[in-house]
């Protein structure tokens, strides 16, 4: 490139057009096309467009290190893989939805004698060089592409553990389990084989969330003296992902699913279900809060990876189901029903959640025999429908 000679703006406060070679004339000749075309790296994201939007969406640096820096995720399977020598040592890892490979690295720092990363996003092409800048390609076979179509150098039953991060939103958001499921109904050994994690539980609790939900349904009342209060007409009939403070749960936590990832079945992640919450103090619930608990049960050193509202904070943070309308409660009071999920019928990676809601006064109402009346009327049984897209 030429010397440009120092320009003299004059007045900065109007564009001069630029009279530098490459920059003048038709804008077809400002760029060089090959730029663009070949890679700036040898791994890149440039295909993540050829996926669908789920592999798609693991095809970037974003993602990758929101989940990195969740160190309570990271630091919990590190410690169930690196603290568990002995049961890593000498094994066949497969470690299906590898991201950037980190747990296939403490696995065979862990003492595998060969550890098989598989991820069809972009993302595996990363790993690949990581796997290389870290002197760990005797140990690591980086593999990109689906699990269900990749030909492996091992057969039927010959992998001694399964690792993987599937958990979603709500635990079963994504449907990454599938996956899972699928690898380990084909290549985990049957007698000593272990999946970590071996466990999943996910619960329910109601909370009190006023200030949120008031918030969102009066933001619409007037917008720029414009009233847009129609734009609350099923404001809530979608969860929402965020972090719930622990002293707005108001009631205790009950399980909802309790998945043996070794022994279940796939169609077991659509599930129906009851659920029972006590109240613990007079006020409304506006909404109920999920978490799950991932268990490394089967290991030497178990651990457990939890989400709840009373632990540390992870990037899956908690999912909230608001009630269309607040219920009045009392303390001891009992809400109970149902609650049935299953994968949504045109996109399986989006889950179709129903619950149904019934209240029960508690103990002490019903020594006094008291009643509730007027404005405390409590409904005595309702259904709500949710999705999770």
């Amino acid at each position: 490139m030429d010397k440009l000679p120092q320009i003299n703006f004059g007045r900065k406060n109007r564009t001069l057009t630029s009279t530098e070679t490459g920059f003048t004339g038709a804008s077809a000749g400002w760029f060089d096309e090959e730029v663009y075309n070949k890679p700036r790296h040898a791994a890149t994201f440039d295909e993540a467009s050829k996926h669908d939007y789920y592999f798609g969406s693991y095809s970037s640096h974003h993602i990758h290190e929101e989940m990195l820096k969740d160190t309570h995720r990271t630091t919990t399977y590190k410690n169930a893989i690196e603290g568990n020598k002995n049961d890593f040592k000498d094994k066949i890892v497969l470690d299906i939805g590898c991201g950037t490979g980190i747990l296939s690295i403490f696995a065979a720092r862990a003492g595998a004698k060969h550890v098989y990363a598989v991820d069809a996003a972009e993302i595996a092409l990363f790993a690949r060089e990581i796997v290389k800048d870290n002197g760990l390609e005797d140990k690591i076979t980086v593999i990109h592409g689906k699990m269900e179509e990749i030909e492996f150098p091992f057969g039927d039953g010959e992998v001694d553990i399964i690792i993987s991060e599937w958990m979603g939103y709500f635990l079963l958001y994504e449907s990454m389990l599938d996956c899972v499921l699928w690898a380990r109904d084909k290549y985990l050994n049957k007698s000593t084989g272990k999946m970590l994690p071996d466990r999943a539980i996910m619960y329910v609790a109601a909370i009190e969330d006023s200030s949120f939900m008031g918030e969102k349904l009066n933001f619409w009342d007037s917008v720029y003296d414009v009233n847009m209060s129609c734009m609350t007409k099923g404001l809530f009939r979608d969860p929402i992902v965020d972090t719930v403070p622990a002293e707005n749960v108001m009631s205790d936590e009950c399980c909802v699913v309790d998945l043996d990832l070794v022994k279940m079945k796939k169609e077991d992640v659509e599930f129906s279900n009851f659920y029972s919450l006590t109240m613990k103090y007079n006020d409304r619930a506006h909404a109920f809060v999920f978490w799950f608990d991932a268990v490394f049960s089967d290991l030497e050193n178990p651990v457990v990876l939890t989400t709840s509202p009373y632990k540390r904070y992870t990037h899956w943070k908690q999912s909230v189901l608001y009630l269309e309308k607040p219920l009045r409660v009392q303390a001891g009071d009992v809400l109970y029903g149902s609650i049935a999920v299953r994968q949504d019928r045109k996109n399986f990676r989006e889950l179709n959640i129903k619950m149904s809601f019934h209240m029960e006064p508690g103990s002490e109402q019903k020594k006094l025999g008291q009643k509730p009346t007027g404005r405390e009327q409590k409904p005595k049984h309702f259904v709500q429908q949710y999705k999770f897209k």
